[in-house]
């Protein structure tokens, strides 16, 4: 029937239990029957197997500023920033208690247009302010400050202060963020504290364990993400918390970031709660 959102199509790339998203058709968000399927797909979610920690690749806002003709980039990323608030409420209210964003990654600092680039750091600045300004969510800052400017890095710094004692949802903002370069600073900041404790090198064999390592890393302290949200329809993770996702599930999305509805999300959700994992196997 016209109007009624596309079921998902499935498959098996690589072996790998894998989920791809075909778009519905286009339905007010406000429609008797997006809401309808909405409520759905609630029905489905197995409230005893939400992830407590998602992490999403945050992909697509520069084509979804071409496809509207925009010359400038920084069209789709504004509209990637205002998308994130309304994901984190989505995330709070199904009870989910940590969030990554991998909103920019290392290798962006050096490969993206300058102009771009100035224009993105400006708005992930000001998109540091606005959640900060949330009464319960704590945000924390997850990378390296190398190559950011002076703005940007002040605003991340200035957003973890102002929320290090809220309690509710826990929002970690991968800016300058690179998994390779992360787990080569654990590694040096393990021996680095090994040898102010007067450890030598025959003697650092024993500390230098995956669970010291993680210690070391800059998500230190949290949980592994369950779930691996892409959006854009890559399938890659393109260095993003590839020691920590180890064991997570991926889910994969063809909606681009800036277009990512809450039907998207539930089924996410959904497609979670229905997975048997098999950590390790």
């Amino acid at each position: 029937m016209s109007g009624i959102p596309s079921f998902p199509r499935w498959g098996y790339p690589g072996g790998r239990y894998t989920l791809r998203v075909n778009p519905p058709p286009s339905t007010p968000r406000t429609g008797l029957l997006y809401r309808l399927y909405q409520r759905r797909l609630r029905r489905e979610i197995d409230l005893a197997r939400v992830p407590q920690h998602i992490a999403v690749i945050v992909d697509g806002n520069r084509r979804w500023a071409k496809q509207r003709l925009q010359e400038r980039a920084a069209f789709g990323h504004r509209a990637g920033a205002q998308k994130v608030p309304e994901l984190l409420g989505w995330c709070e209210e199904a009870g989910i208690h940590t969030v990554t964003l991998y909103l920019l990654s290392a290798d962006n600092l050096n490969a993206r247009d300058r102009q771009e680039l100035d224009d993105l750091l400006g708005i992930i600045a000001e998109l540091a302010a606005q959640l900060a300004e949330n009464p319960r969510w704590r945000v924390k800052h997850v990378g390296s400050c190398e190559g950011l400017s002076e703005e940007l890095t002040a605003a991340l710094a200035a957003a973890e202060a102002a929320t290090a004692d809220h309690t509710g949802l826990h929002i970690n903002l991968a800016v300058g963020y690179g998994g390779r370069s992360e787990i080569a600073a654990a590694v040096r900041s393990v021996i680095a504290e090994h040898q102010a404790a007067g450890g030598t090198i025959d003697t650092l064999e024993e500390r230098l364990t995956p669970e010291m390592i993680g210690e070391h890393l800059w998500t230190r302290g949290q949980a592994d993400p369950d779930l691996v949200i892409r959006t854009s329809g890559e399938q890659r993770l393109s260095d993003f918390m590839i020691w920590q996702s180890a064991h997570s599930e991926f889910y994969f999305v063809e909606a681009l970031y800036p277009d990512l509805r809450e039907v998207d999300f539930l089924r996410a959700l959904r497609d979670y709660s229905f997975r048997q994992r098999r950590l390790g196997g």
